[in-house]
């Protein structure tokens, strides 16, 4: 350390003071070699009180243990990286106070001496900023489930919120370069939420209208059927809510997996029944067969998502009097579902794509849709060891195969 100090001298104080992130330097032992203003400003101590002291002093008492086996790796491997790699990182103020920050390591030696440089950055005001854009999305949500009510206010809501959240996007850019992928991420979901809640929603309020109109006994059947056209549109638009707040999770990695045991006939029966409401003319589900005596244990939310997103895009591609087939075969350890449709099917040359978040096939644009339901299933299976194939040719149909690892009674 002595001989480090020697060097420093004026050199670092020039070059150092001149930056407006917090520099520190630990030899390796951790001790605190050197500083500059700005870190001792940022963490709330004088000139030179840093000196000697050890690493973990800056470092919340939580997060001592994983730390130090960290650096004990980034020392054997000695190469320069970012610190964290996608964990949050805290600092400790001399006041005992916690803080976001986001540091970069870069080693280098002297006189055969290992010294780590970090270059420090308090990022309070970039986590203030993106907790702003989550209360949005909260928001925007919230909204949502409201425009079911009463679609001429809600129209005006969303407008509302959809030139507060563009506006509050275009501000927050200009500080958030790094988080263009977040940034480009909300922009696709309010185009798609516009989109897609805009066509449901007008059936909806049509049905409704109608509905009122059919006031004598024998106009029953009328009745019924616009009372199925609302419950089948409000099944949808719950559809794409549980698929937006899937990909928040997803992203975040706050999905909680509850696994339990329950018959696969359950989950299959009222999958499919919902299904039946969004059959077009003549088009048919083929029931799988053998399947009541098989118990398993999984996530039944789950597969539940599975099965209605693979049946519900066989529908809405395929024909009417077209046939979707449902298959499903147990073993010991796997449960594997197939569902075939005989619809148009996915160009070759876009095939690669198909897991892809927002992707559309070309000739499936005039269908509605997100382009986030395969994903979002291809997500889920990896987290849980599972798998999904498909094969597919355009204008003959398409068919998914899903393979889950679990115990089946």
């Amino acid at each position: 350390m002595k001989v480090f100090e020697e060097k420093k001298g004026n050199i670092f104080k020039l070059l150092s003071e001149a930056i407006s992130e917090g520099i520190i330097i630990v030899n390796e032992k951790q001790e605190i070699v050197a500083s500059n203003g700005a870190a001792n400003t940022m963490f709330g101590y004088e000139e030179n009180e840093l000196l000697g002291r050890d690493l973990n002093l800056l470092i919340p008492k939580d997060y001592h243990k994983s730390h130090r086996g960290h650096f004990d790796n980034f020392i054997e491997h000695s190469d320069r990286r970012q610190m964290g790699h996608g964990r949050d990182l805290y600092g400790l103020r001399k006041d005992g106070t916690k803080f976001p920050v986001e540091a970069g390591l870069n080693p280098f030696q002297i006189y055969e001496n290992a010294y780590v440089m970090a270059l420090v950055s308090d990022i309070t005001v970039r986590k203030q900023q993106e907790l702003e854009i989550r209360e949005l999305n909260a928001n925007l949500e919230d909204k949502i489930t409201e425009r079911t009510q009463a679609l001429e206010n809600t129209v005006a809501q969303m407008q509302e919120e959809v030139e507060k959240r563009r506006a509050a996007e275009n501000k927050l850019k200009e500080s958030l370069q790094k988080e263009r992928e977040l940034n480009e991420l909300k922009t696709k979901f309010l185009s798609m939420v516009s989109h897609e809640f805009k066509t449901p929603l007008s059936g909806i309020h049509t049905s409704t209208t109608l509905i009122g109109k059919y006031t004598k006994e024998e106009q029953q059947d009328k009745r019924d059927k616009h009372l199925k056209t609302i419950k089948a549109k409000v099944k949808y638009l719950d559809n794409i809510l549980n698929d937006f707040l899937s990909i928040e999770r997803l992203q975040t990695g706050k999905t909680v997996y509850k696994f339990s045991t329950f018959p696969l006939s359950k989950v299959v029966n009222e999958v499919i029944y919902d299904a039946n409401m969004m059959l077009k003319d003549g088009q048919r589900i083929e029931y799988p067969q053998n399947i009541d005596d098989i118990t398993l244990e999984f996530d039944e939310k789950i597969l539940e998502l599975i099965l209605t997103n693979l049946i519900n895009n066989a529908i809405k591609y395929s024909s009417e009097g077209d046939v979707i087939e449902v298959k499903a075969k147990a073993s010991e350890k796997e449960l594997t579902v197939q569902v075939a449709d005989e619809g148009m099917g996915i160009p070759e040359k876009e095939q690669k794509y198909i897991f892809n978040r927002y992707f559309r096939a070309e000739n499936a644009l005039l269908n509605a849709g997100t382009g986030i339901g395969l994903n979002i299933i291809k997500s889920h299976l990896e987290n849980l060891g599972g798998q999904i194939v498909f094969n597919s040719k355009e204008g003959e149909g398409s068919t998914f195969m899903v393979t889950l690892p679990i115990k089946v009674k």
